[in-house]
């Protein structure tokens, strides 16, 4: 798994994040979802290395082998603002000033907070089976709620859900090393059975329920959106059409000039179970971008996408 990846500890904003990353050309950032690990991209990441990119896959903070800083009342260090600030703190100390972007799930919010907060450092972003939190829960209804449920479960804090998680994190969280991979699956399996790491993964959806809504309010009500290319995409055996309808109409009113994506036939975990057609779309999304939308700043480089 990850062969010719260096797998090393490297400083966020406010974490230590564990961090894999190998190749070589234009910078990629991957970010898991809950309750993933950067495992989760093994069959994704060395199809892009070949492709001539770097890649870059941490463990979020309170994620995986990455560090769980104390939390707070408002549980801000688990904020999508605070993750993405450690995303941009690991790009920097790599060399990376500008980079793609791609998130699935609460990686998605991360991603989505990094393009919003830092324009200046993603060329392109990529969000896979997510719209904004502010507009998950601002469109609530029975049906979200009863697919959903574990948003507020997890997010209670009176009756925390650390305790039942703790008692059998294998029932709990059902995966397998069928689906997974061997490898992917141990590493996932590590963290699971680190109540440590149960409980900032919790803290991440009280972070959701509360300051992360209040942020995406607040970007909503100013009129800011993601300047950069923005691709959404979702799987066709999960519930965002059922949910959302026209998923990217969601996205609109957070979008620039350049919005596009689709459903890809999968699961919820597209880049364990259909990694090909991910990376398909990811390189036709790039390759776009870097034809109709280079950097205006920088005349020197017509393609401007994703640069090291």
């Amino acid at each position: 798994m990850f062969a010719e990846f260096d797998l090393k500890r490297y400083e966020g904003a406010g974490a230590q994040l564990h961090v894999r990353h190998g190749g070589s050309g234009p910078a990629v950032l991957l970010l898991h979802g809950h309750p993933r690990t950067h495992a989760t991209w093994h069959r994704v990441a060395p199809h892009l290395v070949a492709a001539g990119h770097t890649v870059v896959c941490p463990d979020l903070r309170g994620y995986g082998q990455s560090s769980k800083p104390p939390t707070d009342e408002e549980h801000r260090p688990y904020s999508k603002r605070a993750m993405a600030e450690d995303c941009l703190a690991l790009m920097r100390g790599l060399g990376h000033e500008r980079f793609a972007v791609v998130g699935h799930d609460r990686g998605a919010y991360v991603a989505a907070r990094l393009a919003l907060d830092h324009p200046e450092a993603v060329s392109a972003l990529t969000v896979l089976d997510a719209v904004p939190i502010g507009e998950a829960l601002r469109r609530c209804d029975a049906k979200f709620a009863a697919s959903w449920w574990h948003w507020f479960f997890l997010g209670q804090t009176d009756k925390p859900a650390e305790r039942i998680i703790n008692a059998d994190p294998d029932a709990w969280y059902k995966a397998t090393p069928e689906h997974m991979g061997a490898e992917a699956y141990e590493d996932y399996r590590r963290a699971i059975h680190d109540p440590a790491t149960v409980h900032a993964m919790c803290e991440d959806y009280r972070a959701g329920l509360g300051v992360d809504r209040e942020h995406d309010d607040a970007d909503q009500q100013s009129g800011r959106r993601i300047g950069c290319p923005l691709q959404v995409l979702w799987a066709t055996r999960d519930d965002m059409a059922d949910l959302y309808g026209d998923v990217l109409d969601v996205w609109r009113d957070w979008s620039g000039d350049w919005l596009g994506g689709g459903p890809i036939e999968s699961g919820h975990h597209i880049a364990e179970e259909a990694p090909e057609a991910l990376v398909s779309a990811l390189r036709e999304f790039w390759q776009i971008t870097a034809e109709h939308h280079p950097r205006a700043e920088d005349p020197e480089d017509p393609t401007g996408q994703l640069e090291h």
